[in-house]
């Protein structure tokens, strides 16, 4: 009996995760192919687009983590049998998502100041501004398709999600080629033809995300065009919610930028070998990105049910189930690792034989470290599925900032390991977040579990 409910429960994880793991791995294709086309013109506008893809997707990484909230929301709401709470909290999600919009925007507009004050080189700070100020328009689509991304995942029906993403980036390539250059009858934009290219993705992703559910037969009960219709307790409870799952992503992806500024500062191999594992390992997170996202949809329904043996057992069904996916992954890292590399290095680094030795060692690390990496992403998923969202913010940054970052200066340089003492200690750090956020889970589902049988007794 209890083996069949692992069956259930894993098809069901996996039912829902596939949609969202191949939807991640879309967007990083787009994020590929706008450094791609990048490249295509000068080295100014390549430094200049990519700072500038870099500062939006840190922007969109933390309404993501706002939205985010969402989905477990919508997910708690239906097992606490409340279907009238679903549109209050997807209009909430719209709303704030709006207002942070709105913000994010004038910020990136005004960008140039701060670059210089940063001390970016004026001509980087100037086209970075300029493609900023373009790409801003796009932001609040971003976050409208993200809370409607969310409330059909809380709802189980992430419908044509994989669709929309993979149209997007055909679109995507076309549209960047066109504007660049001036073909298929676009204006030549050149630069700011990649700005422009993303913001009208961004608008027609989300009017295909709008138009499909508003014809689905699950979602459809609850979109409506009256905003307003929301309360206070939608409101608070998103923004209670959403602000430690966006300052917990916001936190991490801040982390890998500050570390990555400090591998600069051992040598030019030794950060192009960094970059290139980071990159693959970036890959492979979005696989158990989008596994966490499964099973805290799923463990925020048991949860609200108070089923919580059901709960414990899709927490550990899921990380299973990843464990199993980087084992594979890992296989294929120690087997044919110049596959592997040679996916990820350009023909100038493959020339550089320093390039290639650093990343080969760097990837047998990444091997193990993907372990923990994709261990801590699940550990985030199941604490926010009990609804446990600040535990998960304070264990990521003691984890990443008070012991990754410290261990990668004394490991590196006290120690003498170099890039590889980097590594050591993103895995240890990775290893103490994924470890305390499974124990946090444990102790508090077990006295979950404890209550519920007293008051059995009681009763």
């Amino acid at each position: 009996m209890v083996m069949a409910g692992k069956i259930s429960d894993l098809r069901e994880i996996a039912r829902l995760a596939g949609p969202l793991v191949l939807t991640n791995l879309l967007y990083v294709a787009i994020a590929t192919i706008d450094l791609a086309m990048l490249g295509m013109l000068s080295p100014l506008d390549l430094a200049a687009g990519g700072l500038a893809i870099a500062v939006f997707n840190q922007f969109v990484t933390i309404g993501k983590g706002l939205t985010t909230a969402t989905g477990n929301l919508v997910s708690h709401a239906v097992g606490k049998g409340q279907p009238e709470r679903i549109t209050p909290l997807l209009n909430a999600s719209l709303i704030l998502g709006t207002l942070i919009g709105v913000l994010f925007s004038v910020l990136m507009m005004l960008s140039e100041p701060l670059l210089l004050l940063l001390g970016t080189v004026p001509e980087v700070a100037e086209k970075t501004s300029v493609y900023l100020s373009v790409v801003a328009v796009g932001v609040l689509p971003c976050f409208w398709f993200q809370s409607m991304r969310h409330f059909s995942v809380g709802l189980k029906s992430p419908g044509p999600l994989l669709l929309i993403t993979a149209v997007s980036v055909l679109l995507t390539l076309v549209l960047n080629y066109g504007f660049i250059f001036g073909a298929f009858g676009l204006p030549e934009l050149g630069f700011t033809g990649v700005a422009v290219a993303t913001c009208i993705v961004l608008f027609l992703s989300f009017f295909c995300l709008l138009f499909f559910a508003s014809r689905h037969e699950s979602l459809k009960p609850y979109i409506s065009w009256r905003l307003w219709q929301t309360d206070k307790q939608a409101l608070s409870a998103t923004w209670k919610m959403g602000l430690p799952i966006a300052a917990t992503y916001g936190s991490e992806a801040g982390f890998f930028t500050v570390l990555s500024l400090f591998v600069a500062t051992l040598g030019v191999s030794e950060l192009a070998a960094h970059m290139v594992i980071m990159q693959i390992i970036y890959i492979v997170f979005m696989v158990a990105a989008g596994i966490s996202s499964a099973s805290s949809i799923c463990i925020s329904e048991a949860h609200a049910k108070q089923d919580f043996a059901h709960a414990k057992r899709i927490a550990y069904v899921s990380i299973g189930g990843a464990m199993s996916v980087m084992l594979v992954i890992m296989a294929v890292y120690l087997i044919a690792p110049s596959w592997v590399l040679y996916g990820f290095l350009s023909a100038e680094e493959l020339q550089n034989s320093d390039v290639v030795t650093i990343a080969g060692r760097l990837l047998i690390i990444a091997a193990f470290l993907q372990f923990f990496d994709a261990g801590q992403n699940i550990g985030v998923g199941i604490l926010r599925g009990v609804g446990d969202v600040s535990s998960a913010f304070s264990l990521s940054v003691v984890g990443y900032w008070c012991i990754g970052l410290p261990l990668a200066w004394v490991m590196s340089v006290e120690m003498q390991l170099g890039i590889e003492g980097v590594w050591y200690a993103l895995m240890l750090g990775l290893s103490v977040t994924a470890i305390s956020q499974f124990w946090l889970f444990n102790r508090h589902i077990n006295k979950l579990n404890k209550e519920q049988a007293l008051q059995g007794g009681l009763a």
